[in-house]
């Protein structure tokens, strides 16, 4: 990319998407194309047709998707595998239609099987059963990387994944219903301080572990990927060509009860933290294998407790909690 490639990035409004428009910009590229749902739905396979053939982006970040934590996963099951699959297709295939000449395809960690050894690296993709409570966003997400492989051997295309593993940051989701795990730590921890509550209610037993990335380090792996990495690069020596995924992550991991317990200290609550068992603990151990990418030469700058202090900042000062 030059600084002024003209550079489509779906799903800017979201966690993902707009910690890379604000990457991309401070990076001085000045030819970035946006569009809200409103403007574009991108499961309607005529408008995202039509949207290419005018605008013929030369770059393109697919950060758009219909996201949620165990809860929203497990409720709306046909919703997560429907949109994303429609999401990804027309996006992927009018990519390829219009000549774009790179396309970084955003998926989750969530892809890999449910017991995985850890922590997952890429060639465990598809080694074994998906954890059941988001197994249809994961399918949708699996069938993305296999379409960006599968165009690049069919068609010549430069399309590369990525899988981040648990993001949170600015412009994140603090919904009870359809948020991940950290951000509605943040809210119930919060509001049950402001209420003077005694007790916060946890989902699960507070054992499984999990890795979390700042989402504009997230940003910044993604830039990196899209200058610096092609296809040919991660496909190169393989018998078969399959698992050209990167991970994208830390490296470092903390159960949720000690997730918990840092945002209790963030915030400054008193009270107790209750571990509701009759839940889901979802898989118990997702760490991802980052040592891909760190030897491609990019490493995260934001630690957890440094992040958690910077997202509540602002869950504050912008209002997010009314």
């Amino acid at each position: 990319m030059n600084k002024t490639s003209k550079i489509y990035v779906a799903g800017h409004r979201g966690l993902v998407g707009s910690a890379i428009v604000k990457n991309l910009t401070c990076k001085g590229y000045t030819n970035i194309i946006t569009r809200t749902h409103a403007e574009l739905d991108l499961t309607h396979q005529e408008a995202v047709k039509s949207f290419f053939e005018q605008e013929k982006p030369e770059y393109v970040f697919l950060a758009a998707a219909k996201v949620g934590g165990i809860v929203a996963n497990n409720t709306y099951r046909a919703d997560f595998i429907y949109e994303n699959l429609q999401i990804q297709n027309n996006v992927i295939h009018q990519s390829y239609v219009q000549g774009v000449k790179k396309l970084l395809f955003l998926g989750s960690t969530c892809i890999y099987p449910k017991n995985t050894p850890q922590p997952m690296n890429e060639e465990s993709l598809l080694t074994n059963e998906l954890e059941y409570t988001n197994e249809p966003y994961a399918i949708a997400k699996i069938a993305g990387i296999k379409m960006c492989e599968s165009y690049n051997l069919q068609y010549g295309t430069n399309f590369i994944s990525v899988m981040p593993t648990n993001l949170y940051g600015p412009n994140d989701n603090f919904d009870l219903q359809t948020s991940h795990v950290l951000p509605a730590l943040i809210r119930k921890i919060h509001e049950a301080k402001q209420r003077v509550d005694k007790e916060v209610e946890i989902w699960g037993s507070g054992k499984p572990r999990r890795e979390f990335l700042y989402s504009e380090d997230m940003a910044d792996a993604c830039v990196f990927i899209m200058e610096k990495v092609d296809f040919k690069d991660v496909a190169k020596d393989k018998k078969e060509v399959r698992n050209t995924h990167i991970n994208i992550g830390t490296g470092k991991e903390v159960s949720i009860q000690e997730l918990a317990e840092l945002v209790q200290k963030v915030i400054g609550y008193e009270g107790k933290l209750i571990y509701n068992t009759s839940k889901p603990d979802g898989t118990m151990l997702k760490l991802c294998d980052s040592s891909k990418l760190h030897a491609l030469g990019w490493n995260h700058k934001m630690e957890l407790d440094e992040g958690i202090k910077t997202v509540y900042e602002l869950f504050v000062s912008q209002g997010l909690q009314k």
